[in-house]
C-alpha cells in the first residue's frame, strides 16, 4: 500500500517567471495546443479527474490522481498566460491548419482496469514530455523554454509517480 506522504506531486524547484520576449504567433499555436490540443494539459486533467472518480474504492489511487490533475491545473494556467501574453485568446482550443478547434473529452482514452488505466496514465505523461521537448528545439524564446523545461520536470515526476503506482497494484 502507498502512502500518500510519500509523494511530492511537483518536481523539487521554482517555476520560471511566466513572460515572452514579445507576441509570437507560432509559438501561441504552440501553448494553445498545450492548452486545448489532442496531447494537451485538458486531456490530462479530464482524465485523471476520472480516473479519480473510478478509482474511489482505491482511496490511494484516487487521492495520487487528484492532486496530480491539481499540477496540470497549473500547468494549464502558465500555458494560458503565455498564449495570452503571445498574441491568442486562451480558450481550451487549438489549430488545425487554419482553424481553430476547441478541445474534446473524445480526445482521451478511457480504460478502467487498473493496468490499462495506469498504462494510459503513463503514456499520456511521455506523450506530454516528448511534445514539450519536440517545442523546445524550435522555439527562440528563452523565457518559454525554461517553462517548458520546468514542466518537463514535472511530467517526468508524475511518470515515476504512476510507475509506482503501476508496481504496487498491479
Amino acid at each position: 500500500m502507498l502512502s500518500m506522504d510519500d509523494f511530492r506531486y511537483t518536481a523539487d524547484l521554482p517555476y520560471p517567471p511566466i513572460k515572452v520576449e514579445m507576441k509570437n504567433p507560432a509559438y501561441a499555436k504552440a501553448m494553445l495546443d498545450n492548452i486545448g490540443g489532442l496531447n494537451s494539459e485538458m486531456s490530462a486533467i479530464s482524465l485523471y479527474v476520472y480516473n479519480n472518480l473510478i478509482m474511489e474504492e482505491k482511496d490511494e489511487i484516487a487521492t495520487i490522481f487528484r492532486k496530480v490533475s491539481i499540477v496540470e491545473m497549473h500547468h494549464l494556467e502558465i500555458f494560458g498566460k503565455l498564449a495570452l501574453q503571445l498574441g491568442e485568446d486562451p480558450r481550451m482550443w487549438t489549430h488545425y491548419g487554419c482553424k481553430k478547434t476547441y478541445w474534446s473529452p473524445s480526445y482521451n482514452q478511457y480504460p478502467s482496469e487498473l493496468p490499462a488505466l495506469m498504462h494510459n496514465a503513463i503514456n499520456s505523461e511521455k506523450a506530454a514530455i516528448s511534445k514539450y521537448q519536440h517545442q523546445i528545439a524550435y522555439i527562440r524564446d528563452e523565457n518559454i523554454t525554461d517553462i517548458l523545461r520546468r514542466i518537463i520536470l514535472d511530467e517526468r515526476h508524475h511518470v515515476e509517480i504512476f510507475e509506482q503506482v503501476y508496481r504496487t497494484y498491479c
